[in-house]
């Protein structure tokens, strides 16, 4: 008689190989790292009004205010002009001005779009400092 004889193989990996995923993990750090700076770039720098606890003589700084109405109307130094006119108006204002500041107060149904748009053509018409005030 034939005695059959088993065949064992040689013993299965037990352990996972942890190698594969340390690797993904820290590519996934590297990427995460690399693109968090980008993130939290802005695109428009703005100066925002700083207020003081103290009250005190009002100073009036020759600047440039330019508001925009709900009805998308603007006025510069509360004198009412067309939205096309605002680059003409604006010219002879900053010439005049020492410090070129534009201030910028817009109200709440003012479309992103438009509110932008002031900004760029006042920026285009070379305002030094635009700040935006808020209410």
């Amino acid at each position: 008689m034939r005695t059959r004889r088993s065949f064992r193989g040689a013993p299965g990996i037990t352990d996972p190989n942890l190698t594969p995923l340390i690797d993904v993990c820290l590519v996934l750090v590297v990427i995460l790292l690399v693109a968090t700076p980008m993130t939290l770039q802005s695109g428009i720098n703005v100066a925002r009004a700083a207020s003081s606890g103290k009250r005190g003589a009002p100073v009036r700084a020759a600047r440039i205010e330019i508001t925009i109405r709900d009805d998308q109307s603007l006025t510069i130094n509360r004198t009412v002009i067309a939205r096309d006119q605002l680059g003409a108006a604006l010219r002879p204002l900053l010439a005049k001005s020492p410090t070129r500041d534009v201030v910028v107060q817009c109200a709440d149904g003012v479309s992103h779009g438009t509110f932008v748009s002031v900004l760029d053509e006042a920026k285009l018409e070379g305002a030094g400092h635009i700040a935006v005030v808020g209410r």
